[in-house]
């Protein structure tokens, strides 16, 4: 069941903390999306591309549509004729899929790159390194990759109760995001989001500088 006084709360504190909400709708029914959708909310974000093409084919046209999963190159060119961002980047083959899959829908696709902070191997990402040579062959072939625009870093903290080990790890990806935003990206303005926080954290996640967090169960109830 949608909570809507949870949702309008959730919406009215992240709106004054300037953090856009993405409701997390993975799972649940076109309809309880309506029903959020109704009451004014527009960023979704789903994890599957089958399960997100048919959401996105009933709902309405104005709803920003968030990719917040594994993504896989070869599933790339269902969701790029409307998806709004995709946050979970993790290689530079699966930036040049989107790219490619964007020229030929005549869009630029924004996107995050995933970056891993978690102490838990079943989390995706990439690590300081690995998203600096990322970057270093974006910028060597920028020419040809101009339906494509990194817009800031995603990132999930380890699935703990400890709430000093989940500020560290936000800290670590905001401040590696402060060193991008300064170096490699001279403080381009739409190089701006730092998407991290859950239900669970989203509260460390703002104190740490996200503005940007996916929620789920808060709004939606628990999954099966």
């Amino acid at each position: 069941m949608i909570n809507l006084e949870v949702w309008k709360k959730l919406h009215d504190e992240l709106t004054d903390a300037n953090t856009t909400l993405i409701a997390v709708s993975k799972k649940k029914p076109a309809s309880d999306i309506k029903a959020l959708y109704d009451a004014g909310q527009r960023d979704f974000g789903e994890n599957y591309v089958q399960e997100l093409v048919a959401k996105q084919q009933e709902l309405p046209t104005d709803i920003q549509w968030h990719y917040i999963g594994h993504l896989q190159s070869n599933k790339v060119k269902y969701i790029a004729p409307f998806v709004h961002l995709i946050h979970a980047v993790d290689s530079f083959k699966l930036l040049k899929e989107i790219n490619k899959q964007a020229a030929n829908n005549n869009r630029t696709i924004d996107v995050l790159l995933q970056m891993y902070i978690a102490d838990e191997d079943t989390k995706f990402g990439m690590d300081e390194k690995e998203i600096l040579d990322l970057l270093e062959y974006y910028t060597a072939q920028i020419n040809d990759l101009k339906n494509v625009r990194i817009c800031g870093l995603m990132g999930m903290a380890s699935n703990t109760s400890d709430t000093e080990k989940v500020k560290a790890e936000f800290a670590r990806l905001h401040n590696f995001f402060i060193h991008l935003a300064e170096t490699t990206f001279f403080n381009k303005p739409y190089f701006a989001i730092r998407s991290i926080g859950m239900s669970a954290d989203y509260k460390t996640a703002i104190a740490a500088g996200s503005n940007m967090v996916r929620i789920g169960s808060m709004l939606f109830g628990s999954r099966n």
